[in-house]
């Protein structure tokens, strides 16, 4: 991962720990990191705490979500798996373009339906 200027960064359950890990420690960035599975099933949900807890927990699944969809789109659509090393320059201008066309896949509903009138 690249770290620039985020302020946040959202994780999912596998992430647990990484606040204290020493390749994190210069990190400035806000984790938010997911709960794991069975710690969520375990809250009591008609507490007024476990309520939120579980809440938060949602949020964090919906932004993590609108990351992964584009991911989600290169991989399938795209059959982009595997990266090839062809140099730091040429791999960034592909992955670019693979989320360009992304980006154009997932709003092919909408441009088409501009086109039908």
């Amino acid at each position: 991962m690249r770290f620039s200027d985020e302020a946040d960064v959202f994780a999912d359950a596998g992430y647990q720990g990484v606040a204290k890990r020493e390749e994190t420690q210069d990190i400035t960035a806000q984790w938010h990191v997911a709960m794991r599975p069975g710690k969520r099933r375990a809250l009591d949900k008609s507490t007024p705490m476990g309520a939120i807890l579980d809440k938060l927990e949602q949020v964090k699944a919906r932004i993590r979500a609108k990351v992964e969809h584009p991911f989600r789109v290169i991989k399938r659509q795209f059959g982009y798996t595997k990266v090839k090393y062809r140099g730091l320059a040429k791999n960034t201008a592909n992955l670019v373009t693979l989320f360009a066309l992304s980006n154009l896949w997932m709003a092919r509903r909408k441009l088409l339906q501009g086109l039908h009138g």
